[in-house]
Protein backbone atom coordinates (compact mmCIF):
# COMPACT_ATOMS: atom_id res chain seq x y z
CA UNK A 1 0.00 0.00 0.00
CA UNK A 2 1.25 3.35 -0.98
CA UNK A 3 1.21 6.19 0.74
CA UNK A 4 -0.48 9.66 -0.68
CA UNK A 5 -0.50 13.20 0.75
CA UNK A 6 -2.98 14.89 -1.46
CA UNK A 7 -2.99 18.84 -1.59
CA UNK A 8 -5.94 19.91 -2.76
CA UNK A 9 -6.93 23.96 -3.22
CA UNK A 10 -7.74 26.79 -5.31
CA UNK A 11 -5.53 27.53 -8.27
CA UNK A 12 -2.46 29.45 -6.51
CA UNK A 13 -3.34 28.80 -2.83
CA UNK A 14 0.51 27.51 -2.06
CA UNK A 15 0.02 23.76 -2.70
CA UNK A 16 3.13 23.98 -4.78
CA UNK A 17 4.91 25.59 -1.93
CA UNK A 18 3.79 22.94 0.77
CA UNK A 19 4.28 19.85 -1.63
CA UNK A 20 7.83 21.05 -1.83
CA UNK A 21 8.60 21.61 1.95
CA UNK A 22 7.03 18.78 2.75
CA UNK A 23 9.10 16.87 0.12
CA UNK A 24 11.97 17.98 1.77
CA UNK A 25 11.58 17.08 5.26
CA UNK A 26 9.00 14.19 4.87
CA UNK A 27 11.36 11.14 5.97
CA UNK A 28 10.40 8.65 3.43
CA UNK A 29 11.04 9.15 -0.78
CA UNK A 30 7.53 10.72 -1.57
CA UNK A 31 7.38 11.32 -5.69
CA UNK A 32 5.91 15.34 -6.01
CA UNK A 33 3.27 15.10 -8.90
CA UNK A 34 1.13 17.66 -9.78
CA UNK A 35 -0.48 19.02 -13.67
CA UNK A 36 1.99 22.03 -13.41
CA UNK A 37 4.60 19.75 -13.54
CA UNK A 38 3.24 18.07 -16.97
CA UNK A 39 2.19 21.69 -18.14
CA UNK A 40 6.15 23.14 -17.55
CA UNK A 41 8.13 19.84 -19.30
CA UNK A 42 6.74 20.24 -22.10
CA UNK A 43 4.08 17.29 -21.98
CA UNK A 44 1.58 19.19 -23.55
CA UNK A 45 1.68 21.17 -26.52
CA UNK A 46 0.29 24.10 -24.47
CA UNK A 47 1.49 26.84 -27.14
CA UNK A 48 -0.39 25.46 -29.80
CA UNK A 49 -3.89 25.05 -26.99
CA UNK A 50 -2.92 29.10 -26.33
CA UNK A 51 -2.94 29.71 -30.60
CA UNK A 52 -5.94 28.07 -30.45
CA UNK A 53 -4.94 25.30 -33.44
CA UNK A 54 -5.77 22.93 -30.97
CA UNK A 55 -8.85 23.07 -28.68
CA UNK A 56 -8.32 22.33 -24.70
CA UNK A 57 -12.43 21.81 -24.16
CA UNK A 58 -11.63 18.46 -26.77
CA UNK A 59 -8.33 17.48 -25.20
CA UNK A 60 -9.29 18.03 -21.59
CA UNK A 61 -10.81 14.40 -20.87
CA UNK A 62 -8.36 12.54 -22.40
CA UNK A 63 -5.72 14.17 -20.41
CA UNK A 64 -7.12 14.15 -16.90
CA UNK A 65 -8.47 10.38 -17.49
CA UNK A 66 -4.86 9.62 -18.41
CA UNK A 67 -3.06 11.75 -15.71
CA UNK A 68 -5.60 10.09 -12.65
CA UNK A 69 -4.83 6.75 -14.27
CA UNK A 70 -1.40 7.63 -13.86
CA UNK A 71 -1.43 7.78 -10.10
CA UNK A 72 -2.77 4.96 -9.27
CA UNK A 73 -0.07 3.44 -11.37
CA UNK A 74 2.40 4.95 -9.61
CA UNK A 75 1.00 4.06 -6.10
CA UNK A 76 0.02 0.25 -7.45
CA UNK A 77 3.84 0.32 -8.23
CA UNK A 78 4.77 1.39 -4.24
CA UNK A 79 5.82 4.88 -4.91
CA UNK A 80 4.15 7.24 -2.14
CA UNK A 81 3.01 10.66 -3.81
CA UNK A 82 2.86 14.08 -2.35
CA UNK A 83 -0.44 14.99 -4.71
CA UNK A 84 -1.47 18.67 -5.80
CA UNK A 85 -4.59 18.68 -7.74
CA UNK A 86 -7.74 20.60 -7.83
CA UNK A 87 -11.18 18.60 -8.22
CA UNK A 88 -12.78 20.96 -10.09
CA UNK A 89 -15.02 18.57 -12.53
CA UNK A 90 -17.86 16.45 -10.36
CA UNK A 91 -17.05 12.59 -10.76
CA UNK A 92 -13.61 13.41 -10.09
CA UNK A 93 -13.33 13.17 -6.24
CA UNK A 94 -15.51 9.65 -7.10
CA UNK A 95 -12.89 8.48 -9.66
CA UNK A 96 -9.84 9.16 -7.39
CA UNK A 97 -11.19 7.51 -4.62
CA UNK A 98 -11.63 4.28 -6.72
CA UNK A 99 -8.69 4.32 -8.30
CA UNK A 100 -6.77 4.80 -5.05
CA UNK A 101 -9.42 2.59 -2.87
CA UNK A 102 -6.18 0.35 -1.93
CA UNK A 103 -4.33 3.46 -0.73
CA UNK A 104 -3.43 5.39 2.11
CA UNK A 105 -5.04 8.81 1.01
CA UNK A 106 -4.04 11.64 3.67
CA UNK A 107 -6.46 14.21 2.02
CA UNK A 108 -5.43 17.94 2.83
CA UNK A 109 -7.74 21.27 2.12
CA UNK A 110 -5.17 24.36 1.53
CA UNK A 111 -7.18 27.22 1.56
CA UNK A 112 -5.98 30.64 1.18
CA UNK A 113 -7.59 34.49 1.32
CA UNK A 114 -9.77 35.67 -1.70
CA UNK A 115 -7.38 38.79 -2.20
CA UNK A 116 -4.14 36.91 -1.89
CA UNK A 117 -5.17 34.17 -4.56
CA UNK A 118 -6.24 36.79 -7.09
CA UNK A 119 -3.33 38.32 -6.29
CA UNK A 120 -1.21 35.60 -6.73
CA UNK A 121 -3.06 34.80 -10.15
CA UNK A 122 -2.22 38.14 -11.43
CA UNK A 123 1.54 37.95 -10.96
CA UNK A 124 1.65 34.67 -12.14
CA UNK A 125 -0.34 35.23 -15.32
CA UNK A 126 -0.81 31.70 -16.14
CA UNK A 127 -4.08 31.22 -15.38
CA UNK A 128 -6.95 32.28 -16.65
CA UNK A 129 -8.54 35.32 -15.15
CA UNK A 130 -11.21 34.26 -12.32
CA UNK A 131 -10.12 30.84 -11.93
CA UNK A 132 -9.07 31.37 -8.69
CA UNK A 133 -12.23 32.92 -7.30
CA UNK A 134 -14.13 30.17 -9.35
CA UNK A 135 -12.13 27.61 -7.20
CA UNK A 136 -12.28 29.50 -4.13
CA UNK A 137 -16.45 29.84 -4.17
CA UNK A 138 -16.21 25.82 -5.14
CA UNK A 139 -13.36 23.66 -4.72
CA UNK A 140 -14.20 22.51 -0.96
CA UNK A 141 -18.04 22.02 -0.85
CA UNK A 142 -18.56 18.74 -0.02
CA UNK A 143 -15.28 17.23 0.89
CA UNK A 144 -14.01 15.92 3.99
CA UNK A 145 -10.58 16.76 5.01
CA UNK A 146 -7.90 14.89 7.09
CA UNK A 147 -6.79 18.03 7.88
CA UNK A 148 -7.24 22.05 6.70
CA UNK A 149 -4.51 24.14 6.30
CA UNK A 150 -4.52 28.10 5.55
CA UNK A 151 -1.39 29.41 3.34
CA UNK A 152 -1.70 32.70 5.21
CA UNK A 153 0.13 30.67 8.49
CA UNK A 154 2.83 30.10 6.34
CA UNK A 155 4.21 26.89 4.64
CA UNK A 156 6.79 25.94 7.62
CA UNK A 157 3.91 26.06 9.87
CA UNK A 158 1.73 24.35 7.56
CA UNK A 159 4.70 21.55 6.94
CA UNK A 160 4.76 21.07 10.93
CA UNK A 161 0.76 20.54 11.27
CA UNK A 162 0.07 18.39 8.11
CA UNK A 163 3.61 15.96 9.16
CA UNK A 164 1.98 15.69 12.76
CA UNK A 165 -1.33 15.00 11.43
CA UNK A 166 -0.42 12.38 8.75
CA UNK A 167 2.28 10.39 11.72
CA UNK A 168 -0.71 10.00 13.46
CA UNK A 169 -2.32 7.81 11.07
CA UNK A 170 -6.05 8.58 11.54
CA UNK A 171 -8.17 8.92 8.54
CA UNK A 172 -11.23 10.35 8.40
CA UNK A 173 -11.76 12.06 5.09
CA UNK A 174 -13.66 11.59 1.64
CA UNK A 175 -11.33 9.11 0.54
CA UNK A 176 -11.51 6.99 3.51
CA UNK A 177 -15.00 7.38 4.89
CA UNK A 178 -16.62 5.58 1.55
CA UNK A 179 -13.99 2.71 3.04
CA UNK A 180 -14.62 -0.37 4.77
Amino acid sequence: MAQIIFLHGASSSGKSTIAKKLQARIEKPFWHISIDHLRDSGVLPSSRFRTGEFIWANARKAFFDGFHASLAVYADAGNDLILEHILDTEGWLETLDNLLRHHDVFFVAVHCPLEVLTEREKARGDRPVGSAKRDYEAVHVGKTYDIELNSADGADANVERLLAAWRSARRSSSFNCRKG
